[in-house]
């Protein structure tokens, strides 16, 4: 195992903790900082001048923007994943949950992946119709689109904006299939529409699951909803005849990871008939903005859990290479697989990505901006 030396970077550099926005000023919110995107010339610290200046700032308020893409389908070639195609309705993500691989995203809006990404919010209110004019254009091959692989669809301005419930009914309406991940309760409220999908196959839905610790879930994912109400999303999912899954993602060494089997026992339980899992990943930003984390909420676990994770990563806290970055490498991480699959096997679950949907009954959208066909 990599054994790394006391003198490498496992204590706190200065600019991680002198950039701390205050306690009172983030409550409910997962990053501590809000440092500058990694495209900015400039760098922005507040600062007290010693006239108590930040007395004044007001607590962090959700802010949510209109975006516009030119298209609404994603595509991508990662062999360490089951899917081709994703829709994202959201940019940024309100649960704020500290380790999303996704923060460094929001650098390329000009803002920071801390803060800024869980108060600083983009809609996409266009998102079904474009779906639909896509899914009709000629040539169009059908495959499962997935949705919650970057942010969640269900995060709570979903309560308001309804673009899931929308972006639904047109995949319904075109017998086309879809596979959601996401960590709310607010699933549920389209269990009529996916449990008729499910039926034909169409339909399959994962509830991340990290810790069932309801304290250490609240520091981690301040405003995703509870360990207690993700299973019992899945046991509403099962009962209307939803195929449901559960992800024990991800799995965070020394924190998390005494959890594998617990997490399993439970989402079987509820009713869940697959299981993922995926080793914690820190691209970009995520490195500090966690190591920041642990330094406010788990100070005595610091050296421990990003030691393990280096171990895991071949000496850094991240490695991007295929194949590895989703599940690390070493004797730790084939132990984590190993508990894993034991527990599945011992369970009954699927692994994950393992029952494939349908594609055979799509059928092309007519009207609504797609081109009639002549004959």
């Amino acid at each position: 195992m990599f054994e790394p030396s006391p003198e490498e970077v496992f204590e706190p550099a200065p600019e991680e903790i002198g950039a701390r926005i205050d306690a009172e000023r983030r409550r409910g919110r997962g990053a501590v900082t809000n440092a500058s995107g990694r495209y900015e010339t400039e760098v922005r610290v507040a600062v007290d001048d010693g006239w108590d200046s930040l007395d004044d700032l007001p607590p962090l308020k959700t802010e949510v923007q209109v975006e516009k893409p030119k298209r609404i389908i994603t595509r991508n070639q990662s062999p360490d994943i089951s899917f081709d195609r994703s829709i994202n309705p959201y940019r940024g993500c309100e649960h704020g949950c500290v380790y999303c691989f996704a923060r460094p995203t929001h650098a390329y809006m000009g803002l920071s992946p801390g803060l800024d990404f869980e108060t600083k919010l983009f809609v996409k209110p266009n998102a079904a119709a474009m779906l639909e004019r896509e899914l009709g254009e000629p040539g169009y091959q059908c495959r499962t689109i997935a949705i919650g692989t970057n942010t969640d669809p269900y995060q709570p301005i979903e309560k308001t904006h309804r673009i899931m419930r929308e972006v639904l009914e047109v995949l319904e309406r075109t017998n086309h299939p879809v596979a959601i991940v996401t960590k709310s309760h607010l699933v549920t409220r389209d269990k009529d529409i996916l449990g008729r999908m499910g039926a034909k196959g169409l339909a399959k839905v994962a509830l991340s699951v990290t810790t069932l610790d309801g304290r250490l879930a609240r520091a981690m994912e301040p405003r995703a909803a509870s360990p207690r109400r993700r299973l019992d999303a899945i046991r509403e999912l099962s009962e209307a005849g939803v195929p449901t899954a559960v992800m024990v993602a991800p799995i965070i060494p020394a924190l998390t990871d005494h959890e594998i089997e617990r997490i399993l026992d439970a989402a079987q339980a509820a009713g869940a008939r697959e299981a993922g899992y995926v080793l914690l990943r820190l691209p970009l930003e995520v490195s500090e903005l966690f190591r920041q984390w642990l330094l406010v909420n788990r100070p005595d676990s610091y050296r421990h859990v990003m030691s393990l994770i280096r171990a895991m990563r071949d000496g850094k806290d991240y490695d991007s290479t295929w194949g590895k970055r989703m599940r690390g490498a070493g004797p730790y991480a084939w132990q984590i697989a190993r508990r894993f699959e034991l527990q599945v096997k011992k369970l009954g679950l699927q692994k994950g990505g393992r029952a494939r949907l349908r594609a055979d009954l799509f059928e092309p959208p007519v009207g609504r901006g797609v081109q009639l066909s002549l004959f």
